[in-house]
């Protein structure tokens, strides 16, 4: 892995966002299915870019039609994150649940993009799930305050799954991405939903730390994670210790993260009492993305590989674990970058470049700010300011 001292902002941000959208398009064709049917399905564990689970009948077999998933398509985790990016490039400064109101919906509403799966021009909301169709329903529709928004919607991975830009625009420092994450997913989720976006987004500004480790990372999400949440990851990771090889993690990890998963074991077919808010549970992704971080000791093509065969929400736990080894500078595999971002059409670099530009200049604005308040504060009899 290469020296997460010796590698720079720009590309931190980079291996991020490429490394997410690469786990993601490989998740994909395998979403939804366990590791044995992964195996049966394949011949073997998926090892790169593979295609849709039903061949030539994506666009009829359900329950996947009609969206082509595999052949390095992204899903609806690349759509939203660049969604956000896009965000910030606008606001250029940090986002709250305003800014999705006033931004993001609009942006998935009115204007027609590349939708890979659908192998169209679409709006973005024609692609994304329900749980993402809430913002629009209840933002733009229901005019709902921005900040509760999100309470009554499904409780899953929806919000934190796009929510690494938040942790690149506060690198370095956990506690800010939390803050910012859990505000700006108020107008989408609650509950352990909400929660892990705030976690994910401290998890991947703790990977932009000079010297950051997969342990660092897994500390720095457990000092601020609360209830369910932080016990699930803990438990995960503490698993995944024992761990040098996806393989023999498979089992483990998910035997380790089913007690607060609300899915049940049978994911297409989840329990009366998923989804709901809960301080005793957790989404699945979040924690087994860290665990697989920890068992690949931070290798990108490792991590991303355990989390795709892992099954599942797998192309949302590949997706988390892109992003964490990418900000680690983990190097993202050239030919997967590559033939994701030619099947896909898109510029997987340019949102990577936005979002590196934008985080240097919130960056400027927050130290100008910071030394206003040690000013004011110096000059109202408080401490004197540090040298």
């Amino acid at each position: 892995m290469t020296s997460t001292a010796a590698a720079t902002l720009a590309e931190r941000i980079t291996g991020a966002l490429v490394g997410a959208a690469v786990g993601d398009a490989l998740g994909g064709p395998v979403e939804g299915y366990s590791p044995e049917q992964i195996l049966e399905r394949h011949g073997g564990r998926v090892s790169g870019v593979v295609g849709p689970w039903h061949g030539d009948a994506w666009r009829t077999a359900r329950p996947l039609a009609p969206y082509h998933k595999g052949d390095g398509h992204v899903t609806d985790d690349t759509l939203m994150t660049h969604a956000l990016i896009r965000v910030y490039a606008t606001v250029r400064d940090h986002l709250d649940a305003y800014a999705v109101a006033e931004h993001l919906v609009p942006d998935l509403m009115t204007t027609p993009r590349w939708i890979p799966e659908l192998e169209a021009e679409a709006l973005p909301l024609q692609r994304i799930f329900l749980a993402e169709k809430w913002l629009v329903t209840r933002l733009h529709y229901g005019h709902a305050d921005p900040r509760e928004a999100g309470v009554g919607n499904v409780v899953n991975c929806g919000a934190a799954m796009y929510m690494a830009p938040v942790g690149l625009v506060n690198a370095a420092h956990p506690a800010g991405a939390y803050a910012e994450a859990l505000d700006l997913a108020g107008a989408h989720q609650s509950s352990y939903g909400r929660e892990a976006a705030g976690v994910f987004a401290a998890a991947v500004a703790a990977a932009c730390a000079p010297g950051a480790t997969p342990d660092s990372v897994v500390a720095a999400a457990l000092a601020l994670a609360k209830d369910g949440t932080r016990a699930a990851i803990e438990r995960v990771c503490e698993v995944a210790a024992g761990h040098t090889e996806f393989e023999s993690a498979l089992a483990p990890l998910r035997a380790a993260v089913a007690p607060y998963d609300t899915v049940g074991p049978d994911y297409r077919a989840p329990s009366l009492g998923a989804r709901r808010p809960s301080r005793l549970h957790a989404i699945e992704e979040l924690p087994v993305a860290l665990g697989m971080v920890i068992v690949a000791r931070g290798d990108h093509r490792h991590a991303v590989l355990g989390a795709v065969n892992y099954g599942r929400d797998c192309d949302s736990i590949a997706t988390m674990a892109g992003a964490l080894t990418g900000a680690l500078g983990s190097p993202v595999p050239e030919e997967w970058a590559k033939t994701v971002a030619e099947a896909s059409r898109l510029d997987l670099w340019a949102p990577a470049a936005t979002l590196t530009e934008v985080a240097r200049e919130v960056f400027t604005r927050d130290v100008h700010r910071r030394r206003a308040h040690e000013r004011a504060f110096a000059e109202v009899g408080g401490d004197q300011c540090p040298a």
